[in-house]
């Protein structure tokens, strides 16, 4: 037992020097061992620092509170969920008839008796700044009372006091281009208010909003609102209660969603009931709209587990050979022990060590590099969600475990090559003779059976229960039998060199002659480009998902002004004015809309007579479900499931206040109509349909018809004076965002129609800064008139931590193992290089064939991991397509909508074949050494 703990402890102290002299191989070997540590490390961290505690959820919604009473959307008792986010009717919505009068004082009256309470009404205005009127929220509440503390955080300044006092959030200072101490107005107001603080909001750091006491507020604002003839602000009241003891119980929740409140229950939120116990729940799960919330999605764990699984291969395959490496330079060292009566469990003790010391350094060294990045880039993280962390969340298990890997790892790597120089006899060790080695000939075998059983597993998995788990088991199998396939794959990449330059030429020979140095190299960037590629490969095919169900209100970048009260028709010339000399115009499309009745219709809401025009679709070429006597009622659930897949039916997702407008051929260009007949129709005097089901023989039908007396009824038409339109169909792909029909104003003119104007829709050179947004409100506010402006931003991916610590990670790990396979590659072929120096080859020569045999390992790295990389993306969103496309058939949705698209990163993909290997080569030619010394012969 003695003589076992000595020998290990001599077998250590020679590791540790041996790694100390060896100062540039060990820290190759470290850093390998390292670098997914600080990545895993690091996001764990992050993410778990993202991670809000049900308490501190609560806290940010309801401050020190027990419970926060909301008025809900619908009126009569409902059904909430345990969080108080969302309710409905008893009874779903299909049975739900709105009360008359909706209780006025609710809230106020559902406060317990004794309890301590506090108001909170927000609302929305317009705020005069120092460039022109912004959007703000307006909050009234008593900021320094004890039940709003964790609900907001003072930055600098102080609470408002008094009335005309108030505080802002950050995001609002900086859009407004004000500060504390500034003074500023609302709109259709007189009264000054002072801003004597700012706070933010732990939760929406983005959002602008102003604070003041209450009463000090919406009431003065509503009543000079009212006086200046603006609208009136829309105030939304909720109420903070604390009851003490145990808090608001679930019995106390339910008993107040019988009255029409809703409530946010700290007690309930921490500390939640089962679902059988939640009517809200089983009320969903009898209407088939259940779909219960598991936390982070079983797809994302997946990726998360394949992209960490293949960075611990990674550490295997490169450490592994970088200890091989560090044994063969050590053999003489090696030798001398056997020489001296050590045995070969000696021998394979002292490598052993060399990967304890190594990864014991790699753990320590990686979860504090870990700690430090997540410290450093927490602030940056914070902004980018918009949301402050819960604190610093250090779970002592998982990081252990974390460090813990890197130890186990660093010995599983030092296995073989122990394995390998214990077995070489003493001669062989003293005198550096390597012997000959035969090719193995079962791995590729086994590879290939690797290879076939894992993407058959993975297929499998996508059509099974247990999808994302058994495609990221099969993916992971997969890659090892491309791992295993490397030597040949390698190989198979030599037979390039005849085609190659000189120094390209010998960089292959070199990597297929010293495949035990490639192959594992390789292998290791095989690996991390797989993770990289997997998770880009995910990531872009759900942007893509996301980016198609956005539904844009006009193409990106595309402008539209309206007048809300259309009775005010003649102050849009000056609207329209106001717009283009404030924004930055490219082309503007003024659009009407037919006005039918006697005087004074010219509003939307006239007074009786007045009528609409609206578009008469043929019969034929309507949807049956909204045609029969009872509706949608009329027909069975496989009816209507297979009615929805009728051309007929297909749901227009787009929506407009007028479906026939008129406008000329400008309006075209804003809306991103390319089709040249289009263009042509408007100036020939046709008009131009972008709906297919309206037009027949060549021609759309236009009703005005007196709202008088008008009775709605399934199938009945109503009855007005026709108006027939020879039209141009648009293609289908020509999208008119929710207009049916655009007619020439030479059309109209000729059918004796009545055109208002009503909007101005326009494309921008460039984009539009937040200031002129404001500056052109401002304008548009001294006309005195409700015309807001509409610029279409386009899809705005969400901020997603995991997502992000995931693509941060996969990325760091596939430059680090080209870096370092780099190195490894150097450290091996230092002799080489010797040669090349003795045979009078010149420095250029030499930096040059190191650049290409590194950029040669990280090349052929990247290409198979892209190719492997694609297996696991894939598979993921297969299981999520079967999956999206089981919920929709439980919805009774059609097939046809199914979109769940399977997309490849071409621009990740291209990124990482040239920047990888380019970067690889350049820092090898970099670090190699212009001179160095003549190899001296060992002595035998």
């Amino acid at each position: 037992m003695i003589s076992w703990y000595h020998s290990w402890i001599a077998a250590i102290r020679i590791a540790r020097r041996d790694a100390w002299r060896s100062k540039g191989r060990s820290a190759l070997v470290l850093s390998m061992i390292a670098l997914p540590i600080i990545g895993v490390s690091a996001a764990d961290l992050t993410v778990r620092s993202a991670e809000l505690s049900p308490e501190q959820k609560v806290s940010r919604q309801i401050g020190a509170a027990d419970a926060r009473l909301i008025e809900p959307e619908v009126t009569g008792p409902v059904y909430q969920d345990v969080e108080g986010r969302n309710s409905m009717p008893v009874g779903g919505f299909d049975k739900y008839t709105p009360a008359a009068e909706p209780h006025p004082n609710v809230l106020a009256s559902a406060i317990p008796a004794g309890a301590q309470s506090l108001k909170d009404s927000t609302a929305h205005a317009k705020i005069r700044t120092r460039y022109g009127l912004l959007d703000t929220d307006l909050r009234e509440i008593d900021a320094s009372g004890p039940l709003v503390k964790g609900m907001i955080e003072l930055k600098r300044g102080r609470l408002p006091q008094e009335a005309g006092e108030v505080i802002a959030t950050p995001a609002f200072l900086e859009e407004s281009g004000f500060f504390v101490g500034s003074e500023f107005r609302a709109r259709g107001s007189e009264t000054w208010y002072q801003i004597v603080g700012a706070y933010e909001l732990p939760s929406e750091l983005k959002k602008t909003e102003v604070l003041a006491p209450p009463g000090t507020l919406l009431a003065p604002l509503d009543k000079a609102f009212q006086a200046a003839g603006v609208p009136g602000l829309v105030a939304t009241d909720s109420y903070l209660v604390k009851v003490g003891g145990d808090g608001f119980t679930w019995n106390m929740v339910k008993a107040l969603n019988a009255k029409s409140v809703q409530v946010v229950s700290r007690a309930v939120y921490v500390d939640p009931p089962a679902e059988s116990e939640v009517p809200y729940i089983t009320q969903q799960k009898e209407l088939g709209y259940y779909t219960p919330d598991n936390g982070l999605p079983t797809t994302e764990l997946a990726v998360l587990a394949t992209v960490v699984g293949l960075a611990m291969l990674e550490i295997c395959l490169l450490a592994g050979p970088a200890f091989a490496v560090g044994a063969r330079r050590s053999r003489r060292q090696l030798g001398l022990v056997g020489a001296n009566g050590g045995d070969r469990r000696h021998i394979r003790a002292i490598v052993l060590s060399g990967g304890l010391v190594i990864g014991a350094a790699a753990a320590v060294g990686g979860t504090v590099l870990g700690v430090a990045l997540t410290l450093g880039l927490r602030p940056v993280l914070e902004e980018y969600m918009g949301a402050r962390f819960g604190g610093f969340t250090f779970r002592p298990l998982e990081i252990l475990g974390i460090a813990l890997l890197a130890v186990v790892t660093g010995l599983l790597a030092a296995v073989a090559p122990a394995v390998t120089a214990s077995r070489q006899t003493v001669l062989a060790s003293l005198t550096g003779r390597r012997g000959v080695r035969r090719a193995n000939r079962v791995l590729p075998v086994l590879g290939l059976i690797a290879l076939a059983v894992g993407a058959a597993i993975a297929l499998y998995g996508t059509a099974s229960r247990m999808g994302s788990t058994v495609v990221a088991g099969g993916s992971a199998i997969a890659e090892l039998g491309i791992v295993a396939l490397t030597p040949v794959l390698v190989g198979l990449f030599g037979r390039l060199g005849r085609w190659l330059p000189l120094s390209p030429r010998l960089a292959l020979r070199d990597a297929v002659r010293n495949r035990g140095r490639t192959a594992p190299a390789v292998a290791a960037v095989l690996a991390a480009v797989a993770g990289t590629v997997a998770v880009a490969t995910y990531q872009h095919s759900s942007e893509i998902q996301a980016r198609h169900e956005y539904v844009a209100d006009l193409p990106d970048g595309v402008g539209m002004v309206a007048i809300h009260e259309l009775g005010r028709g003649k102050d849009m010339g000056a609207v329209r004015e106001a717009v283009t000399q404030e924004l930055p115009l490219s082309v503007r499309a003024d659009v009407g809309y037919i006005s039918y009745g006697k005087p004074g219709c010219e509003r939307l809401t006239g007074p009786e007579g007045c009528g609409r025009a609206d578009i008469i679709r043929p019969r034929e070429q309507r949807c049956p479900l909204y045609e029969a006597k009872d509706g949608i009622d009329s027909f069975s659930a496989a009816q209507r499931k297979e009615l929805r897949k009728d051309p007929r039916c297909t749901y227009n997702r787009h929506s407009a206040q007028f479906v026939a407008v008129v406008a000329d051929e400008k309006l075209l260009t804003a809306l991103a109509v390319t089709d040249p007949g289009a263009v042509s129709a408007l100036k020939e005097g046709k008009g131009v349909s972008f709906d297919r089901r309206n037009v027949k023989d060549g021609k759309v039908t236009v009703r005005l018809i007196d709202n008088k007396n008008e009775v709605f009824e399934p199938g009945v038409d109503p009855k007005g004076e026709d108006k027939v339109f020879a039209v141009h169909q648009a293609p289908d792909g020509a999208e008119g965002y929710g207009l049916e029909l655009v007619l020439p104003p030479s059309a109209a003119q000729n059918a004796g129609l009545r055109v208002l104007p009503y909007a101005s829709y326009f494309t921008l050179d460039g984009t539009a800064t937040s200031r002129q947004k404001q500056r052109v409100a401002a304008r548009i506010d001294q006309i005195g008139v409700e015309a807001p402006v509409t610029i279409e931003a386009g899809y705005q991916a969400e901020p997603d931590i995991t997502g992000l610590a995931l693509t941060l990670f996969a990325g760091l790990v596939t430059i680090g193992a080209a870096g370092i396979a780099t190195g490894l590659a150097q450290a091996d072929a230092e002799s080489d290089l010797k040669t090349l120096a003795a045979v009078g080859a010149p420095p250029r020569v030499r930096r040059t064939l190191s650049g290409f045999q590194c950029g040669v390992v990280a090349l052929m790295g990247v290409v198979l991991g892209s190719a492997a990389g694609i297996l696991p993306g894939v598979g993921l969103r297969l299981v999520q397509r079967r999956e999206t496309e089981h919920l929709m058939e439980m919805a009774g949705d059609a097939n046809d909508r199914l979109y769940v698209p399977i997309a490849v990163p071409w621009e990740t993909l291209g990124g990482l074949l040239v920047v990888v290997p380019l970067g690889a080569a350049l820092l090898a030619a970099l670090v190699t050494k212009s001179s160095g010394a003549m190899a001296r012969r060992e002595a035998g």
